[in-house]
């Protein structure tokens, strides 16, 4: 009798395109792909950037947008979405609207507002649609320190108030946050991993890399490939912190000048220190 076929999880980016490959879809499939997981994607909006610069945004159609997720679920065994750049409310309202009320896989939301270069990747209309209409189906929610000043209304300082935010913010949302330490000064890199009952940081050494183009993308990505690959919440964010971590070692020359993350021949999972 032959064998069965071997098979793959499956996860769903539901994000911008990178014309650079670094960010956005071209970043999640990548991870994706480290983790031996199938990648799908619904494209929300389609830039004109490289590392350097954001120079166009061209945002896809919300209908489109849900009909591709629509799609992907019609046909493969979805096992974990992430969302990335959203761009405005009505491409929220059209992914919330068809992801539904109670999505049957964990969704980890990157709430993606501006990029590295200062570009605007949500309009400013578009947050209170964000926190109101993915937030509450969210697994996880994983914002950088500028984004997380934005939700929380005030300036983060130091690894204490990183803390803090993290923590009211999963109180607030009812849901696990990630706040994501890369902005913070010093030579470890502290995320916090906080739920409504727990906070929890990640530590590892500072990566003197020439580019962090695409850290958050990967990141989220990886979390999401570890969800559908059936691990806890706590252990997908130690391996997507130490997927990160090595593929900023990894980083290689891709013009003069430019530079990108590659993805590491090994998972060095021991670079991250969980502190309670």
């Amino acid at each position: 009798m032959r064998d069965p076929l071997p098979s793959r999880p499956v996860a769903l980016s539901i994000a911008g395109s990178d014309s650079g490959g670094g960010a956005g879809i071209q970043a999640d499939l990548r991870s994706f792909a480290f983790f031996e997981v199938f990648g799908t994607t619904a494209i929300t909006a389609i830039t004109a950037q490289n590392p350097r610069e954001v120079t166009a945004v061209q945002a896809i159609g919300p209908d489109i947008v849900r009909r591709q997720i629509a799609a992907v679920r019609a046909a493969f065994t979805v096992g974990a979405a992430k969302t990335g750049m959203l761009f405005d409310a009505e491409i929220i309202g059209a992914v919330a609207a068809e992801l539904g009320p109670r999505p049957p896989f964990p969704l980890v939301v990157d709430p993606v507002m501006v990029a590295t270069s200062g570009a605007r990747l949500l309009r400013e209309d578009a947050v209170h649609a964000l926190v109101s209409r993915l937030f509450p189906l969210a697994a996880v929610v994983t914002p950088n320190l500028p984004e997380a000043e934005i939700l929380v209304g005030h300036a983060i300082r130091g690894v204490t108030g990183a803390m803090a935010a993290a923590a009211g913010l999963a109180q607030r949302f009812g849901t696990a946050i990630l706040l994501k330490g890369g902005h913070l000064e010093g030579d470890r890199v502290y995320d916090i991993l906080a739920t409504p009952t727990q906070t929890v940081r990640l530590v590892s050494p500072r990566v003197s890399a020439p580019t962090t183009h695409g850290t958050g993308c990967s990141l989220s990505a990886a979390i999401a490939a570890g969800l559908a690959r059936g691990s806890d919440l706590q252990p997908a964010v130690i391996a997507a912190k130490a997927y990160v971590h090595a593929a900023l070692e990894a980083c290689v020359a891709v013009g003069p000048g430019v530079w990108a993350m590659a993805n590491p021949a090994t998972l060095p999972v021991d670079a991250v220190r969980l502190e309670f």
